[in-house]
């Protein structure tokens, strides 16, 4: 089995022949699975184009959401809507919202969307500010004051959904591959080359799903842990402990493309990139 890897297309930014481009690609890999791992576009544009891809690809889709793909909308509102454009398609998963697929006898597939959950890095003196907390509803209206809290418990959520899921999968599977948006460790969280520094590492990283992982990968010594994220725009892998590895995708506004594939065997995942 193949599966074509994207993260991050941000597909509102593409124009027609970007869109075209990316298509043709997918179309010359002839994958037998597309895995997006977030930021697909924004608001309700992104049933839209989730609704574009299973037109124009014969496939499964499985993905997660980036924070973008939650623009114009509350988390809940968003996530009701996707789980409901993929009851009228089941070619489209939406994996937070699932327990563990299996793509062989031997590899299983979870994924939870996951959030910089300002657990790692420096929240108090960073000054930076995202444009989610202008475009989501749940900031735009929230406290400020309250706002460091608000993200850690979207971590302790997300690590919540997935534990279960990735519990169970590594009972029945030799590997297990989690997508999900944000890198869950600094290790992980690269750009230019280098990984991110204190002051962008609490917007950047979900360390509640990093402590996840580091918890399973010690409980099951003899699996292996492989992660696909994006978010950073900016490639790199790390290979966090014996068995779990994560591989952050790279990205470019305005130009989405394939980010690598997965090629799943009864012998586990190996993955190749660009």
């Amino acid at each position: 089995m193949r599966v074509a890897w994207l993260t991050d297309p941000h597909f509102n930014h593409a124009h027609a022949a970007a869109w075209d481009a990316f298509h043709e690609s997918l179309v010359a890999v002839q994958p037998d699975a597309l895995l997006i791992t977030g930021d697909i576009s924004e608001g309700e544009d992104v049933v839209y184009q989730l609704g574009r891809l299973a037109a124009s690809f014969a496939g499964a889709i499985y993905f997660v959401l980036g924070n973008h793909d939650f623009y114009q909308a509350t988390i809940a509102l968003t996530r009701r809507q996707i789980v409901d454009a993929c009851g009228t398609e089941p070619r489209l998963t939406y994996l937070t919202n699932e327990f563990e697929i299996p793509l062989s006898q031997a590899v299983g597939l979870v994924g939870e969307d996951g959030w910089g959950d300002a657990t790692v890095g420096d929240y108090e003196n960073s000054p930076v500010r995202l444009a989610d907390f202008a475009h989501i509803e749940d900031f735009r209206h929230g406290d400020a004051a309250l706002r460091k809290h608000q993200l850690q418990m979207l971590g302790v959520d997300a690590a919540d959904r997935l534990r279960p899921k990735l519990e169970e999968a590594l009972q029945r599977f030799a590997t297990v591959i989690v997508a999900t948006h944000v890198p869950p460790f600094r290790e992980a969280c690269w750009y230019e080359g280098h990984t991110t520094d204190d002051l962008w590492a609490p917007f950047f990283v979900c360390g509640k799903l990093g402590e996840l992982l580091l918890e399973v990968a010690a409980q099951f010594p003899h699996r292996r842990l492989v992660v696909f994220c994006g978010h950073t725009h900016h490639p790199g892998t790390a290979q966090v402990t014996d068995n779990l590895t994560v591989v952050t995708g790279e990205a470019e506004y305005g130009t989405p493309r394939l980010t690598g594939w997965l090629d799943i065997s009864e012998d586990g995942c190996h993955w190749s990139l660009p």
